[in-house]
């Protein structure tokens, strides 16, 4: 039943996927964005292809630094190609590829699945800050051409959740009774918990996560921790500036019109379909009209980048996930 459960909600995600491209596209000349395809120059694509390497190299870097305090020592290739398998399901299986990293980590480099994953949240919880710093300093710039642009986009969830408010409420108040209930639950009867194995299971895991968390605390090069997570949004930041290069229509945009489409498309690659397929598409088509530029060219973009950047994480997933099914394979055989 899981399973059932478990592809409808991909084939749902899927769906959603294809009817946000629908969408992103249903008013399109494409004839226009044809003739902007058309002319690109690739020199710039291949410049943006591999400062993302060099993104996704110092990713693997950094995810590696997290685990020395906590006794463990993976080598690159293992956590690089963990982390490239990772972005590879996430382009099926939104969200799904965090979990497939770890896993995967946890076969070539015998870290536990749950630091693996303490790790992963202190990652996501860096990314957010930093988008969160970047629309910011975004607004301070282009306060003008975009604050009306993120208004929309935020103002249309609150105004949802305002016209929920009263359930939101109860739903943190029974949330907050329960987890009450369960504290003092766990509180009285944590002798008995402890010889329980369930408990003992879930205890372990949770430790683990924690660990992985506070693993950055821990850190002797937190410098250079520092140094890679600027460093990986630069790269970010690249991508979306240097492409504006490759085609004629966007090529006299200028560095405040990339750090736009870093936010704007940073926020669309972060929705729970596959790749952000569609909701990417739409935002950056948006937001170049605020910078003057037709619809059809800020489509042509937006193709542009998006499935060049798919085509690379798909090439190097494909590759890091046969080296690690190699490489376990091999090391398997050693064991036997």
């Amino acid at each position: 039943m899981k399973k059932v459960v478990n592809i409808l909600k991909y084939v749902l995600l899927l769906a959603v996927s294809v009817f946000l491209m629908w969408y992103a596209l249903r008013s399109i000349n494409f004839a226009a964005v044809q003739k902007e395809l058309g002319q690109v120059n690739y020199f710039w694509i291949g410049a943006t292809l591999l400062i993302s390497v060099a993104g996704y190299l110092s990713r693997a870097v950094r995810w590696r630094m997290q685990f020395k305090p906590l006794g463990y020592h993976p080598s690159l290739g293992q956590t690089y190609h963990a982390l490239m398998v990772g972005y590879l399901a996430n382009i099926v299986l939104p969200r799904a590829g965090e979990v497939i990293r770890c896993t995967f980590l946890k076969r070539s480099a015998n870290v536990p699945v749950n630091t693996s994953l303490g790790t992963v949240i202190t990652e996501r919880v860096l990314d957010l800050l930093l988008l969160v710093s970047c629309i910011g300093l975004t607004l301070l710039l282009e306060f003008d051409r975009l604050h009306g642009f993120f208004e929309e986009i935020f103002s249309s969830k609150y105004k949802g959740l305002e016209a929920n408010l009263q359930t939101l409420y109860i739903l943190m108040a029974v949330g907050l009774a329960g987890a009450l209930i369960m504290g003092w639950y766990i509180f009285k009867n944590i002798k008995r918990l402890r010889q329980n194995s369930l408990f003992k299971k879930i205890s372990h895991f949770m430790r683990g996560i924690w660990q992985g968390i506070a693993s950055v605390r821990k850190m002797d090069q937190k410098g250079a921790f520092v140094f890679h997570t600027l460093f990986i949004w630069f790269t970010y930041f690249l991508t979306s500036y240097l492409a504006f290069f490759a085609m004629p229509g966007t090529s006299h945009l200028t560095w405040q019109a990339g750090m736009a489409i870093l936010v704007v498309g940073g926020i669309g690659m972060s929705a729970p379909v596959q790749g952000g397929i569609g909701v990417y598409h739409i935002l950056v088509r948006t937001a170049l009209l605020l910078y003057a530029i037709p619809l059809d060219t800020g489509m042509a973009y937006a193709l542009l980048v998006h499935t060049t950047q798919a085509i690379l994480v798909v090439t190097m997933g494909v590759i890091s996930l046969l080296v690690s099914l190699a490489n376990n394979k091999k090391t398997a055989a050693a064991l036997t």
